[in-house]
Order: C-alpha cells, then sequence, then structure tokens
C-alpha cells in the first residue's frame, strides 16, 4: 500500500525552486566552473566566458545572492557548501521537508548500554530486519563475536519497552586512520513487533547524543531507497544526503542502490 507523503511547505517548495533555477543559466554554470579551479576577477571571467564585463557582472551577483560564491573586491571564489541546495535525491525521495520530532519519544521506551544478556535479542532483532530485505545486504545475522570486534564499545545501545529488547543501535568505524577516528557508520533495528512506537526514534535520539559527547564528529549510514521509515527518521534527526550509490552491491543476485547519509556534529 503506498504511503501518505508528507505535505511540502509552500516556502519550502518556492525556495528550493528558486535555488535550483539559479543554475539554470548556462553562462552560470559555466561562472561556477571557472571559478572551481581558483579565484578570478569579474573582467577575467567575462573574458573567459566570453560576455561584457556587465552581464558576467550579473550573473555574479545572482550566483553569490544564492551562496554558491563570494565576492571580495571583484574577486569571485567559489564556495563548496553550495548555498544549502538539497541534493537532487531528496527532492526525489520526498526528504525536503521531514519535521524534526527527535524530542517526540514515548515513554515507554527505555534506551541503556547494551549488556552481555541482550546479545541473543540483539542477534534476533538483527535477522529480522535481514528478513524484510530492505535493511541490509547481510543475508544472515554475523555472529556475536564479529558484532563484539566490530561495534564501538562505548556506542553500543538497546531498546526495551515492556522491559523486553525492543530494537539497537551500534556505531563501527569507517577507517583505522587516526585523520578518520570520529567518523563511524551507523545501524539501527528495530524489531518487527514494535515498529512504529517510536523505538527508533529513541535510539537514533541516544546514538546522536552519546556521538556528539564522545567526540565523534561524523555518522553516516547507507540506506536502501526502499526502506522510506528508515530515511525519514534519519533525515528528521538531522542527517542529509550526500548522494545515491548506484549498483552499489548485489543482494540476491539482484544490483541495489543505497542512499548515503551523515550528521556532522555541530
Amino acid at each position: 500500500m503506498r504511503a501518505d507523503p508528507i505535505p511540502l511547505p509552500e516556502d519550502v517548495a518556492v525556495d528550493c525552486a528558486e535555488r535550483y533555477a539559479c543554475l539554470a543559466d548556462p553562462v552560470r554554470v559555466r561562472l561556477l566552473h571557472a571559478v572551481a579551479a581558483g579565484p578570478a576577477t569579474v573582467d577575467e571571467l567575462a573574458e573567459l566566458v566570453g560576455v561584457s564585463q556587465d552581464t558576467c557582472a550579473h550573473h555574479v551577483r545572482t550566483l553569490a545572492d544564492n551562496g554558491f560564491v563570494e565576492v571580495d573586491a571583484a574577486v569571485v571564489t567559489g564556495t563548496a557548501r553550495r548555498a544549502g541546495l538539497p541534493h537532487p535525491a531528496e527532492t526525489v525521495l520526498g526528504l525536503l521537508a521531514v519535521p524534526d520530532r527527535s524530542d517526540d519519544v514515548p515513554g515507554d521506551v527505555v534506551v541503556r548500554a547494551l549488556r552481555e544478556e541482550d546479545w541473543p535479542a540483539v542477534r534476533r532483532t538483527y535477522g529480522e530486519g535481514i528478513a524484510t530485505g530492505n535493511a541490509t545486504f547481510e543475508t544472515e545475522v554475523p555472529p556475536r563475536e564479529v558484532l563484539e570486534a566490530t561495534w564501538l564499545a562505548d556506542h553500543r545501545w538497546v531498546a526495551e519497552v515492556d522491559g523486553a529488547v525492543a530494537g539497537w543501535a551500534a556505531a563501527t568505524p569507517v577507517s583505522a586512520r587516526e585523520c578518520y577516528a570520529g567518523v563511524v557508520e551507523t545501524s539501527l533495528y528495530v524489531g518487527a513487533d514494535v515498529r512504529g512506537r517510536g523505538v527508533g526514534k529513541a535510539l537514533l535520539r541516544r546514538q546522536v547524543a552519546a556521538a556528539d559527547a564522545g567526540g565523534l564528529w561524523t555518522l553516516q549510514t547507507s540506506i536502501f531507497p526502499e526502506n522510506r521509515a528508515s530515511l525519514l527518521l534519519h533525515r528528521a534527526a538531522g542527517f542529509r544526503v550526500v548522494g545515491v550509490r548506484e549498483r552499489i552491491g548485489r543482494h540476491h543476485g539482484a544490483w541495489r542502490d543505497t542512499v548515503l547519509l551523515e550528521r556532522r556534529r555541530p
């Protein structure tokens, strides 16, 4: 059954359309391409793209107004932040306007650190996620020893509902290199019989708070486009879409895409 879409506020739609429209002129695209190589004056850019100085100045002002370039004493410099322009995938996936309800956590969900006795329930929940076909490339639950060796010890969480483990969250380092010490891949699974009750929201809230407090500066996760619930959950928690990795892996004989999202510590 088709899920009800989240209404997109008119102001968000207009703002996004105007920012995309800023790049609808080929001269502006060529200007951005030119300043990517380094700062340049308006005169230099006008000569490079073959337009008058007045025309070039007009396009530069438009780009600057939308945050794509910075201008200081007639020197134009490109910016990497893209004026907060949403990734096109966020439009296609319906992730442009996801309300932040991170504080709206049910009172009957308790999140705590994973304990020794939780492992059977954690692996069972992992298996329930695998069974959906849209949670992971894994087709079998990894052995406990593998998970223990992989997950960061201070970033293993379980959620309880009525005293029983209802889900878990964990973080795995992406690299052994010191420069990436604060970058982790996050995982989050919710038991089949408690989905839709705020368990994932509670787990992700704790995971993000613990990561910020623990010195982790980037949380990243890869989600199948078909897993809309997880996409919405992470988007509402402050993750942004970095891109879509097309045909990144085979799953039961079929090529699958994943959406790469990340959250940077404020």
